[in-house]
């Protein structure tokens, strides 16, 4: 298993450099990058920089995260969505990174569940040929909170499934896991090698439908039940990436280095004795 500082764990109190330089003195596996950073860096520095300072601090970039709302769009925000795309394969290509990871839309009001996973199969069909020339995977994101037309792992599979692309494949994020409602058994019902990112990370002991990104919390300080899920992915044979995802403002006031620490020991507490 490898462990990973997601960007938007230390959002606003790392850049995109620090967030490399700290995961690699703490020992993390890999970076995943977050986007909004990445182009920070890029408006200052080139990309010969950041090659070497992921090199230069032996850091793996793993995936970019993200590309939102990729679903139920008209064609001028589709073709602007595909151009990004393009750009983020540019950069992913040069870095050596894995996946982009890509998120569906709000549900648009009257529209079926049948035609969500219609909808989603054809927009992960179509970014797939994008993805095809530079050895980039995507990594498809479902959202358990909010209106998000996708909202539970069981809906995800049956789309990646029913894309049958050999680049797509899943995110499964433990907060987006328990608010949507996801079940332990339907990650038992997935080939590991479709599972891209575990994104891990607890929350509040608040009623589902007030859970908000902003409530997420360090494994192990919340309600979600870590090590149910870790055991179920245990269970399949996965032994992937697992990225510490987080968002929660009241961290960004921490110093960065001190909180990607206690996000990889309390990980790395959650995951003992069963990987």
């Amino acid at each position: 298993m490898l462990i990973g500082l997601n960007g938007a764990t230390t959002m606003k109190n790392a850049d995109l450099r620090a967030d490399i330089e700290i995961s690699a003195e703490l020992g993390y596996d890999f970076i995943e990058i977050w986007k909004a950073k990445l182009y920070d860096y890029l408006k200052l520095k080139n990309i010969d920089e950041l090659i070497n300072s992921l090199v230069k601090n032996n850091m793996k970039a793993y995936a970019i995260n993200s590309i939102e709302n990729i679903t139920f769009r008209n064609k001028e925000d589709l073709n602007y969505i595909k151009e990004e795309l393009i750009r983020l394969c540019e950069i992913a290509n040069k870095i050596k990174c894995n996946y982009i990871v890509v998120v569906p839309s709000p549900k648009p009001s009257g529209v079926s569940m049948e035609e969500v996973k219609q909808e989603s199969i054809s927009r992960l069909e179509e970014l797939s040929k994008i993805v095809q020339g530079y050895d980039v995977g995507l990594a498809f994101e479902f959202i358990g909170t909010g209106n998000c037309s996708v909202k539970t792992l069981e809906d995800a599979w049956q789309i990646v499934k029913g894309a049958e692309l050999e680049n797509v494949g899943l995110v499964i994020d433990a907060f987006h896991f328990y608010t949507g409602g996801s079940s332990i058994q339907s990650i038992k019902n997935i080939p590991p090698d479709k599972i891209i990112i575990f994104h891990i990370n607890d929350c509040e002991d608040l009623p589902v439908e007030k859970l908000e990104d902003k409530h997420r919390l360090l494994p192990g300080e919340g309600v979600i039940p870590l090590r149910e899920i870790a055991g179920a992915l245990k269970s399949i044979g996965y032994n992937g990436a697992v990225s510490i995802e987080l968002f929660r403002p009241d961290y960004w006031k921490w110093d960065a280095k001190e909180l990607a620490y206690q996000s990889k020991k309390r990980t790395e507490d959650i995951l003992r004795g069963i990987f």
